[in-house]
């Protein structure tokens, strides 16, 4: 798997607290952090389209990593 899909999955789970205390506890300060976390979360995928489309230019080019 790559470090990319990880970064990706150990971030989404770090926002797991702030989510719940967000929507179960109501608290208006972890929906700040959890619409921050979003944010960061959205990079990191860009991060990881860009990678894939990447291998698979190289791939097709007869590059293959």
């Amino acid at each position: 798997m790559s470090e990319s899909y990880q970064k990706l999955f150990d971030h989404l789970k770090t926002m797991e607290q702030d989510v719940e205390k967000f929507y179960v506890k109501g608290q208006a300060a972890a929906g700040t952090r959890v619409r921050k976390g979003l944010s960061e979360l959205k990079k990191l995928a860009q991060d990881m389209r860009n990678e894939i489309q990447d291998l698979k230019t190289q791939r097709k080019e007869g590059n293959t990593p």
